[in-house]
């Protein structure tokens, strides 16, 4: 009898351990299921936000790629259709000037129409170049930066104090960083009524670059929505994202403005 008894607590503990045991992967297998379910769920979300983010930087892209054909169009019909016949007018006129059958005051108009016809072929070339630079592509953004920043300060008081590193980029990079810089600078000098800039674009290790640009304008309240700065911006932080970068902007009344951008892998 006490042997019975002994078995039926031994088959009684076995049936615990194992209904434990039962339980213990039923929920162990439970935890895994939901775990690599949710996992799924995760990673699926990611990879439609990463779908939707390549979809939206396609369309920035996309959008820039028509302004930069759009500049470059109308860069090659001011170099065709109004440079060339400003041209015709400028030698025209001089071979006029020249003629000595022609009067003193005819001479002087002529003159005139020559200065006016000068300083338009002048302006048109300016355009142009800043439409679509051509030193960018023949010696690299270093050099296209130097030239865009003497084009600032040699007919004004405005002072640049920059440091630009050679950085190995593809044309379409260099594009973006030259127009994000030159699109700073107007934005300094338009709204921001500044007269001294600090730019440093330094190469970092491995594939990158980071761009700190400074004024000692007006500042302007950073969360405020500005009309006349708002597309500027746009078009800055749509290049920023282009580039793969961040773009943080620091500013304040009266203070100046502060942007950094930094891009581990653009491209």
């Amino acid at each position: 009898m006490e042997g019975d008894n002994i078995a039926n607590q031994k088959q009684i503990i076995e049936g615990l351990v194992f209904g434990i045991m039962f339980l213990v992967l039923v929920t162990t297998g439970l935890i895994l299921f939901f775990y690599y379910s949710r996992r799924k769920i995760i990673e699926k979300e990611i990879e439609k936000v990463n779908i939707k983010l390549d979809h939206q930087k396609q369309i920035l892209q996309n959008t820039i790629n028509v302004q930069e054909d759009e500049r470059n169009r109308i860069a090659q019909d001011l170099h065709d259709a109004i440079s060339s016949k400003l041209n015709v007018v400028t030698l025209t006129t001089n071979v006029l000037i020249d003629d000595d059958e022609i009067q003193p005051k005819h001479r002087d108009s002529l003159n005139h129409i020559l200065d006016i016809t000068t300083k338009t072929l002048e302006s048109s070339r300016k355009i142009a170049h800043e439409l679509m630079p051509p030193v960018l592509y023949k010696f690299g953004l270093k050099v296209a930066l130097e030239e865009l920043f003497d084009e600032f300060t040699s007919n004004s008081e405005l002072q640049i104090n920059h440091e630009i590193d050679t950085i190995d980029l593809s044309q379409n990079d260099a594009l973006h960083i030259f127009r994000i810089v030159q699109e700073l600078i107007n934005n300094a000098l338009v709204h921001g009524k500044a007269d001294e800039l600090e730019i440093v674009l330094n190469k970092l290790p491995e594939v990158g670059f980071s761009l700190l640009f400074k004024d000692n304008g007006v500042g302007f309240n950073v969360n405020a929505k500005s009309k006349k700065s708002g597309i500027g911006l746009q078009n800055i932080k749509s290049r920023v994202a282009i580039l793969n970068g961040q773009l943080v902007v620091e500013s304040s009344k009266q203070l100046g403005s502060k942007f950094k951008i930094h891009c581990y892998s653009y491209g």
